[in-house]
């Protein structure tokens, strides 16, 4: 669903990304793990069609998404550092704006069901401005869920997640990995690719590991059987050297 192919990335002299080749099957949970200046976001940002590589191939469900463009965003759900929503607007509001853009239908229903879902349903009428760091990252997993993409990509999602939202996204990402969780004909399970500093919820969250370090895959591992403590170890390794 999602492969990178020989993926680089220069600014200037400065290469970022090195020949990136990533794989992710369809339904699959990828974790990314990497210092800062990794690489991460770069490459979630490429992938999602918002920064062009230097050099390199980005297919998403087979196609090129530099040749496709606009095309594919409608499949992708999409959490960055910046989350992306208008602090003049309420949630419902922002909610309202993106579902138009993606046509959603049953719009209203479906807003009150992704409210409810990350816990803001009480607070939809509240403009995002007086909204805490933590319930922002919650609205903004919520508009990239509203359309029900078949691909997420989250850089950082739990970023300003208190315990409590943090295990709210943990569910959330299981539901959302279940075939169940899926309309009837929608093609199946969704592909979601994330990054985080926290290697535990990494490991909880994803069906791989994948660390980055000087813009290439220095580590790629089912994350069934590694152990917290085995990552750690092999990530300060990678990082030291």
């Amino acid at each position: 669903m999602i492969q990178t192919n020989k993926l680089s990335k220069s600014f200037g002299r400065k290469a970022v990304l090195r020949a990136v080749d990533l794989h992710v099957p369809q339904g699959q949970s990828v974790a990314l793990f990497g210092p800062n200046g990794a690489g991460k976001t770069t490459l979630v940002r490429i992938i999602a069609g918002l920064s062009q590589a230097t050099s390199g191939q980005v297919l998403l469900g087979g196609h090129d998404v530099q040749k496709t463009g606009d095309g594919l965003r409608r499949y992708i759900g999409f959490v960055s550092h910046n989350p992306l929503l208008y602090d003049s607007l309420t949630a419902e509001e922002n909610l309202r704006f993106f579902g138009r853009m993606y046509d959603v239908p049953s719009l209203a229903q479906r807003i009150d069901q992704v409210l409810e879902r990350v816990g803001l349903r009480a607070r939809r009428g509240d403009v995002v401005r007086t909204y805490s760091r933590g319930m922002v990252q919650r609205l903004a997993i919520a508009r990239a869920i509203l359309h029900d993409p078949p691909i997420l990509l989250l850089d950082e999602p739990d970023t300003g997640l208190d315990q409590q939202a943090a295990d709210m996204l943990r569910s959330l990402l299981a539901e959302l990995a279940s075939p169940a969780a899926r309309p009837q004909g929608s093609g199946g399970n969704r592909t979601v690719l994330l990054t985080t500093h926290n290697l535990e919820r990494g490991l909880e969250w994803a069906d791989r590991a994948v660390v980055l370090n000087g813009g290439r895959v220095r580590f790629d591992s089912p994350t069934a059987g590694l152990a917290a403590a085995e990552l750690r170890h092999i990530y300060g390794e990678i990082v030291m050297n």
